[in-house]
């Protein structure tokens, strides 16, 4: 009687797990719907993972999901292996569909950049506005869009000045206002509660089959290893999408003994680990003596919850007693730091490559500036926190230092200076060069890209006859004089990157934050033709030429200058 309960249970637990397995659509031309998602009135209750509820139109035509605050959107495709989802507006006007929507509470975020725009009802004649959104419905006032937080618009003729009217703010990529369809990205967050259950449950049953045949138990433990072996490639899959915790004694076993030492800082030592066979990571150990944690707990709360292209991913942490370790994924290539110094690693790369190398680290600090909940200025751009992964894209490093706050916040408080010297802003050091701010990581990238250009240290000095130039100095008077760089150039096309990526160098070093471009402008001078950029003004014009070793740039700070309080 035994045998035939236990078959039972294995075709009913079979059919339990072919109902979930089995792709569900709405219509033909529907999406499949399979884990991690769940079709509603199709799936049992038990399938799919919580907030990946999807549901089908009245008339069983179309894909529904449903976002917080009522935002009802239309599912046109998903890609498992991206693990993106293609969604779509019935009315086609995102800008009107998505006023009221936050992400922050599910799994899900655009998979483009976003930015905040404000958006204002003014009359039919049209403002000089970033973006008009033709979709509203009716015949009142125009709707126009404009990139950042803008309480009141401000024209140069006073009528239309007073006639446009906030509407709201909308967080949103750039393609909400001219593409039909949005892409959305998914972070998903098992819980395996029900696979657990169902584990123990099959556990239980095969202790049974020990006692009633042999040939069932060991059929049975295949079958587990095989869900076993699939469990742990899902796990793997999305592992870093949210940083685990690891105990003192996972870290050794993940570094084996510590055995492969990959570097070395002022916070501790770094490990190439394994997490799988074909898993690699790189595990920072840091310096108990070092700080009061505070670079700990920096690195888990900002660069853990997000995620991005051109930033490093956070694997995991260890925090076992006094003992801290990040786990961050393994970069093979090492620094920009190895790449910027070095004429020959430089030529091996060529210039059309630092240049996109350029680009990328302008967008992943574009996105810690805009793309995230709140503003993170990281206060320590420099080649070093620059790593290169197996395809040489950049990806930013080392949150130690960064500090968070409100996107509309335009001036950060600090009590002491934060950066390395030669990449620090003039104003983290005194409020006479004016407030830090975002402004001030705009600095050190410009720093960073002179750097790139001509593979010297920026706090170096160059000997040049007999007179000591800062090398920053140095290079705004080869452009000021038509005077050549100096450096390995192959063809016309070089020259013209070089000459590029010095003068958006100089633009961004200005010695005021308010002479400064933003990140996106900076981005659009990188992606523009070199040949139309304006040189900046020389902002070495009223410094002394001569630099003394170790000081942090052209201009010597006066440790007398009041000092930025942190306001609590």
């Amino acid at each position: 009687m035994s045998i035939y309960f236990f078959l039972f249970f294995l075709l009913s637990l079979s059919k339990a797990q072919d109902d979930c397995s089995t792709p569900k659509t709405c219509s033909d031309h529907g999406p499949p719907i399979h884990f991690p998602f769940r079709l509603k009135n199709h799936h049992p209750l038990h399938c799919g993972c919580p907030g990946f509820d999807l549901s089908c139109s009245p008339n069983n035509t179309t894909t529904v999901l449903d976002l917080p605050n009522s935002v009802k959107v239309l599912v046109t495709h998903i890609d498992y292996k991206s693990r993106m989802i293609q969604i779509k507006d019935p009315h086609s006007c995102f800008p009107q569909k998505l006023q009221n929507l936050n992400l922050s509470a599910t799994s899900f975020q655009f998979a483009n950049f976003t930015y905040n725009f404000s958006l204002f009802s003014c009359p039919s004649t049209k403002p000089d506005f970033s973006y008009r959104v033709t979709c509203f419905r009716g015949d009142g006032p125009e709707v126009y869009a404009e990139r950042g937080e803008v309480s009141v618009y401000y024209q140069d003729d006073p009528p239309l000045m007073l006639s446009c009217r906030k509407m709201y703010n909308l967080l949103v990529p750039i393609e909400a206002f001219h593409q039909a369809d949005l892409q959305l990205k998914w972070h998903q967050r098992v819980e395996g509660h029900d696979l657990e259950i169902a584990c123990v449950t099959l556990g239980s049953f095969l202790l049974l089959v020990i006692f009633i045949a042999m040939y069932w138990f060991y059929r049975q433990k295949k079958i587990k290893r095989k869900d076993h072996l699939k469990i742990e490639r899902f796990l793997e899959d999305y592992r870093a999408l949210k940083p685990a915790r690891y105990s003192y004694a996972d870290i050794k076993k993940i570094t084996n003994q510590f055995k492969d030492k990959v570097g070395q800082g002022g916070y501790g030592t770094v490990y190439k680990g394994q997490l799988s066979n074909d898993v690699y990571v790189a595990v920072k150990i840091l310096n108990s003596t070092k700080g009061n944690g505070e670079e700990f707990i920096n690195e888990v709360g900002i660069i853990g919850t997000i995620h991005h292209v051109n930033v490093v991913r956070l694997v995991g942490y260890c925090a076992d007693g006094f003992r801290r370790a990040l786990i961050y994924e393994f970069l093979p290539n090492d620094s920009l730091e190895k790449f910027a110094l070095s004429d020959r690693d430089k030529r091996l790369l060529g210039w059309k490559k630092l240049l996109e190398i350029a680009m990328g680290i302008a967008k992943g600090i574009e996105y810690l500036h805009q793309g995230c909940d709140q503003q993170i200025l990281h206060f320590d751009i420099k080649p070093h926190n620059i790593l290169l992964d197996e395809n040489l894209n950049p990806k930013i490093t080392d949150f130690g230092l960064a500090k968070l706050c409100s996107k509309e916040q335009s001036v950060v408080s600090m009590t002491t200076a934060r950066g390395t010297i030669g990449y620090i802003a003039p104003e983290v050091f005194s409020r006479n060069f004016g407030n830090v701010s975002y402004k001030s990581d705009i600095y050190s990238f410009g720093m960073l890209l002179l750097e790139m250009v001509g593979g010297k240290k920026n706090f170096d000095v160059m000997v040049n006859s007999t007179n000591q130039i800062y090398f920053p100095e140095w290079i705004y008077n080869c452009l000021d004089s038509g005077e050549e760089l100096g450096i390995h150039i192959q063809d016309e096309g070089d020259a013209k990157i070089a000459k590029k990526l010095a003068i958006v160098g100089l633009w961004c070093i200005q010695w005021y934050p308010v002479d400064r471009p933003s990140m996106h402008g900076v981005i659009q001078m990188l992606d523009g033709d070199g040949d139309t950029l304006i040189k900046p003004p020389n902002p070495f014009a009223s410094t002394n030429p001569t630099l003394a070793t170790g000081q942090a740039s052209g201009r010597p700070f006066n440790s007398e200058l009041e000092v930025i309080v942190e306001s609590e």
